[in-house]
């Protein structure tokens, strides 16, 4: 039974399209109509090929970039509403923070681990300068660094240590939702297993919500309430965590699934994607995205764009076969199989 938790952020019809092209006439649609409900205490992971728009829908959920249209509400405001500098003055400003991919890119290389850590402190909550000290030495205890390593700079830091800078940063603060974007995916696999699980043991502790955005669908699947999947700026299935991966409905999805590398499934069918994606650049509004691509593909998904409905486990899937028994179980019916 899914277990549904009071919604800390909601996001209705969300968009974010790119003027494109010579006269800037066209649009490239990174995000489209996108519902998104995140509750407390929840982790939500977003997964899909490069150039799904997975990380464009992050910085726009986190306020780091303007959307197009749609609603963002926080604490009962709409911060997709006010303007860039308005938000960023904000109190709520420090309830969304960011883990950015690359740990050396988000450091400053002129401050010291001390400042980096410091400066959104006293941008964000003020204080005297023992007030801001003691948060800096709390969230370097937080994540596992000593204080003393308050002095370095980026260049004196390894990898995995510079990833433990960038999350105290976000914590500092103390915010309600971090967004991580792939925050592993620059790190050695030895160096990734920590990260996960010093993030698993912080949103524990401090009951924080998480937009986890991966590629990797296994460590979604351990780390995740929810998961989402996006192809082409939409959302095409949304659900619990072991139901999405064990019994995806949308065959996009289950073509994530079945490329992942698994010796006690080699002799069983599998979806296997052909082709390349559609353009994003002024995509038919009344096609599903992944006709043409899709094994399953019948004539009503090059006429009608399928919606999202509700699965009967509680989850979405935006599919005109969802209910598909035999594509869920044995993915034969009109597929391709590898």
């Amino acid at each position: 039974m899914t277990v549904v938790k009071t919604p800390l952020i909601e996001v209705r019809g969300l968009s974010k399209h790119y003027p494109v092209g010579t006269m800037r006439r066209k649009r490239l649609y990174a995000v489209d109509d996108v519902d998104l409900t995140i509750g407390e205490g929840e982790c939500v992971g977003l997964v899909g090929e490069s150039g799904c728009g997975k990380s464009t829908l992050a910085r726009v959920l986190a306020r780091l970039v303007d959307p197009t249209e749609g609603k963002i509400t926080l604490s009962g405001a709409d911060i997709a509403s006010m303007p860039a500098r308005s938000f960023g003055g904000s109190p709520l400003r420090r309830d969304i923070q960011v883990v950015f991919q690359d740990p050396t890119e988000s450091l400053n290389p002129g401050f010291t681990v001390f400042q980096s850590i410091a400066d959104p402190l006293k941008r964000l909550l003020g204080g005297t300068s023992k007030d801001i000290a003691e948060m800096v030495f709390a969230a370097l205890d937080d994540v596992g660094l000593p204080r003393e390593y308050g002095t370095r700079y980026p260049h004196h830091l390894s990898g995995g240590q510079k990833a433990r800078v960038g999350i105290a940063r976000a914590i500092a603060v103390k915010p309600k939702l971090l967004v991580l974007d792939e925050p592993t995916s620059a790190l050695d696999v030895s160096v990734q297993s920590l990260i996960l699980h010093l993030l698993a043991k912080l949103q524990k502790q401090r009951n924080m919500s998480y937009l986890f955005v991966s590629h990797d669908l296994n460590v979604v699947r351990l780390l995740c309430d929810q998961i989402a999947v996006m192809y082409l700026g939409r959302i095409v299935e949304f659900g619990p965590s072991n139901s999405v991966f064990y019994d995806p409905r949308h065959p996009y999805t289950r073509a994530l699934i079945d490329a992942i590398p698994d010796p006690a499934r080699k002799n069983t069918a599998r979806i296997k994607l052909e082709g390349s994606a559609s353009s994003p650049i002024d995509p038919n509004q009344s096609a599903c995205r992944f006709a043409g691509r899709c094994p399953a593909e019948i004539t009503i998904c090059s006429q009608t764009m399928p919606l999202l409905t509700a699965r009967d486990d509680g989850g979405l899937v935006a599919c005109h076969r969802a209910d598909d028994v035999a594509l869920r179980t044995s993915a034969q019916a009109g597929a391709r199989m590898s």
